[in-house]
């Protein structure tokens, strides 16, 4: 039923020439230049001895004429649902007797297939044009690269449009809101490319893994939410702020009538809601944690030579949080450095499901593993550093950076979990309703306790330690 929905979407979309021919010229005339520009970039680098640019250019521009073809056929998924909507052919779609999850399924399918093979043909023309001028085609390592990264971002792409599609009311309205698909993307394909050019083949594998686990969260999240009903009732579109801030303030406070009520019922409540991804922070803490200091230990010569024993504060610093004297830190800019960590784990999270909000908690656990095996490494015991230079804060701080980024977890899960009665911007303004009243009931109070204990408790038990 699935394979009938796209059939019946690329039946339409190749019969609309408006789409097709320019989308295909345009993707025929971008490899051409990509290849002029290679052979002018490898003229060039080869006439100054730094050939090593020009190589890393090549699979660069393979990358870019992979991806120019899937913005410019973004339109299509844009207007998958909205798109009937306004032409009125979308009600016998939707009273067949398909299943939602396979209408979406459909939609997205069909919304793929088209931009994924103007990108491989796009990607066709510009290695046969490397061919034609003799310039050498990048390594197997990178075409698979390449290719799958090309496909994994179409995904993403389109169920990005495609879910905003069913959430407009217009195709102006679904058109403009296509930035949050396109710019995001962008700073993406510029992260890769630094690992292009950096050369770093490991770091590019995990971005494709990265990439296709937000191609499916999104995925799920068009399949939770999508709702045929909603689609032909939403007729208008409104931005109530008064609506919103009164939602998020009765998710809040909820039935409270007093402080100690709404701890003990709210702030406690979420946190017991919250138990599973509690307890997968602190599994994935504990094995970043772990694994890095693992990783130190096996590559202790590799790493030994960054850091010389007059290095050592430092080291401490990073990994214990324990501030340098000379650098004149406080409990203020403590306080707020730990309150930013929060913040910005928050905002990653807000935008990836919880993704890139769990891998900045996880860099943070594994900086501590890491500093441990250092200095384990330079003879000073691991045991004495994590009692006297990370617990006696690090007993308030850890809980507090494990809830705030559970709650950030519980975002992501709570969007992609199925809730017929609840629209999407419900869902997540209790979810962030849900992280605020754990912030405000738990985080900051631990957030201040540590700071003051950091500031002046650890760094004495550190020094009369290590003196």
């Amino acid at each position: 039923m699935v394979w009938l929905v796209a059939w019946r979407e690329l039946r339409d979309q190749l019969r609309d020439w408006r789409i097709i021919f320019p989308m295909i010229l345009l993707t025929l005339l971008l490899p051409f230049l990509a290849d002029l520009g290679a052979l002018a970039a490898i003229n060039f680098t080869t006439e100054y001895g730094t050939p090593l640019i020009a190589q890393r250019l090549v699979p660069f521009l393979l990358m870019v004429v992979g991806y120019f073809p899937i913005t410019i056929s973004l339109v299509i998924a844009l207007e998958s649902f909205v798109g009937e909507k306004e032409r009125g052919t979308i009600e016998p779609l939707l009273s067949s007797p398909l299943k939602d999850w396979q209408i979406f399924m459909g939609k997205l399918l069909s919304g793929t297939i088209a931009p994924l093979f103007t990108s491989y043909l796009g990607i066709t023309v510009y290695m046969i044009g490397l061919y034609a001028q003799r310039i050498p085609f990048p390594d197997a390592n990178r075409m698979a690269q390449t290719l799958i990264l090309t496909a994994v971002q179409a995904l993403l792409m389109v169920a990005g449009a495609i879910l905003i599609s069913t959430q407009a009311t217009s195709v102006r309205a679904s058109s403009l809101m296509a930035s949050f698909i396109v710019i995001p993307m962008a700073l993406l394909i510029q992260g890769e490319s630094i690992m292009l050019f950096w050369g770093n083949n490991t770091e590019l594998w995990l971005a494709v893994a990265g990439v296709t686990i937000l191609a499916v969260l999104i995925a799920r999240v068009g399949i939770a939410h999508f709702q045929r009903e909603a689609l032909l009732g939403r007729e208008i579109d409104v931005l109530n702020i008064r609506w919103i801030l009164l939602t998020f303030w009765r998710d809040i406070r909820g039935n409270a009538k007093s402080f100690p009520a709404w701890f003990k019922t709210e702030v406690l409540g979420t946190v017991r809601k919250q138990a599973v991804s509690i307890w997968m922070t602190i599994g994935f803490g504990l094995a970043a944690a772990l694994g890095s200091y693992i990783w130190v230990v096996m590559n202790t010569e590799k790493v030994m030579h960054a850091f010389q024993s007059g290095d050592l504060a430092g080291v401490l610093s990073a990994g214990t949080g324990v501030p340098l004297a000379e650098l004149g830190l406080s409990f203020p800019l403590i306080w707020g450095h730990n309150l930013r960590a929060i913040v910005v784990i928050l905002l990653l999270g807000l935008f990836s499901f919880g993704v890139l909000g769990t891998l900045t908690f996880l860099l943070n656990t594994g900086v501590i593993g890491a500093v441990m095996a250092l200095e384990a490494a330079l003879g000073i015991s691991p045991v004495k550093l994590l009692v006297f230079g990370i617990l006696p804060h690090g007993i308030f701080e850890i809980p507090a950076l494990i809830l705030s980024s559970a709650a950030v977890l519980y975002i992501g899960i709570a969007l992609v979990t199925p809730r017929s009665q609840r629209t999407l911007g419900e869902v997540m303004i209790e979810a962030i309703a849900d992280w605020t009243k754990i912030g405000i009931g738990l985080v900051l109070p631990l957030l201040t306790i540590a700071a003051v204990l950091e500031t002046w408790v650890t760094p004495v038990l550190l020094h009369s330690v290590l003196k």
